[in-house]
């Protein structure tokens, strides 16, 4: 990586749920000094909280400037945006609707700066749907930034080096996920994936498993007929168009015997089937990362952890990858934009026609 050229790369991080581990997590991760040098740190939230969390924490050492907005950004110093001047009632390990909001303030101005270009790429900390939005309508992070950059062709991607997990269904009640399982939005879902693949992570000819949906992928019928009338043959048309892409292999099997080492990316059908094997392997160096977006956005892959929250045992490690993994797109996306912009120019410098 070009270092000097990330540490002019600027990186908005979401506070999320105030008391969660958020705050904490985001605390950790940028008081490691080297953390300014990667990328240039933009916090969205509040001066008091961060204040809070770390005398909660006794990391007096931790330092941030405040500014007004983004347009006063210190270059390879960590800032933040106060996105509320209110006081809020803070109880570190509580869930509380009166805070929830502020949480999707705090998303909402950095969605709005990312939009605008003002920054280059967004981690977003753990938030709770509920404390958000208690009667629903609110769904998570990725329905929320797709709606703000009106696109459905996206998803949610896990990521952890060379393991990179994604689903076809996101967050829906089981109990719809098989009417959801059609041929389009299973081309859809893999035209996304390979076109990340490509210029997200700078795989060339990516090789993609695919789940079944039913144990045993549907054992010829016995099992439920969406693997065999849906599942395969969407895959069969997927590879005739040039697809490097495998299965349906039942997802217990194909974990248990390390066949996931074997391609650059695996779709899984549904929620836990992608993320329980995924968490199991990497769960503190996971990574959520929304592909098919416009912008970059990443996070942590796990939640508020209330639980543990303001007792200082949260690991930060996977809000550090988080961050790096942003730098590391946006350049990928640079250098590929640059690419496929003067093929013939890529062509003579690599002797590849």
């Amino acid at each position: 990586m070009n270092t000097e050229q990330e540490g002019r790369i600027k990186i908005g991080i979401s506070i999320g749920d105030v008391n969660g581990i958020g705050p904490e997590v985001v605390i950790k991760a940028l008081a490691d000094n080297r953390m300014a040098h990667v990328c240039t740190p933009v916090i969205y939230g509040s001066s008091k909280v961060i204040s809070q969390h770390r005398k909660t924490l006794n990391l007096q050492e931790f330092n941030f400037n405040t500014i007004r907005s983004i347009h006063d950004l210190i270059p390879r110093k960590i800032n933040l945006i106060n996105c509320w001047e209110e006081e809020l009632k803070i109880e570190i390990g509580s869930p509380s609707t009166l805070t929830g909001p502020y949480a999707l303030k705090a998303l909402q101005q950095a969605t709005s700066d990312l939009a605008a270009g003002l920054i280059d790429g967004l981690v977003t900390a753990p938030i709770d749907k509920h404390t958000i939005a208690p009667e629903g309508g609110f769904t998570g992070h990725t329905e929320f930034l797709a709606r703000a950059f009106n696109t459905n062709d996206y998803l949610m991607f896990l990521v952890s080096g060379s393991l990179r997990v994604a689903l076809v269904t996101g967050h829906v009640p089981v109990s719809k996920i098989a009417g959801l399982i059609t041929r389009d939005r299973i081309l859809q879902k893999l035209s996304v994936m390979v076109k990340s693949l490509k210029r997200d992570f700078g795989v060339r000819k990516p090789r993609i498993a695919v789940l079944s949906l039913n144990p045993h992928a549907g054992d010829q019928g016995v099992i439920g007929n969406e693997d065999r009338e849906i599942i395969a043959p969407t895959i069969q048309e997927a590879y005739s168009k040039g697809v490097l892409v495998f299965g349906p292999y039942p997802s217990d099997g194909f974990f248990g015997s390390g066949q996931h080492k074997n391609f650059d990316a695996v779709l899984a059908m549904y929620h836990d089937q992608g993320l329980i094997p995924f968490k199991t392997l990497a769960f503190e160096s996971g990574v959520n990362f929304t592909a098919g977006l416009p912008v970059v956005r990443t996070s942590p892959d796990h939640g508020t952890a209330y639980d543990i929250a303001g007792k200082g045992i949260a690991s930060e490690a996977s809000i550090r990858e988080a961050i790096y993994l942003a730098v590391d797109i946006v350049q990928k996306r640079q250098e590929y934009d640059e690419i496929t912009a003067k093929p013939l120019a890529f062509s003579k410098l690599t002797g590849e026609r």
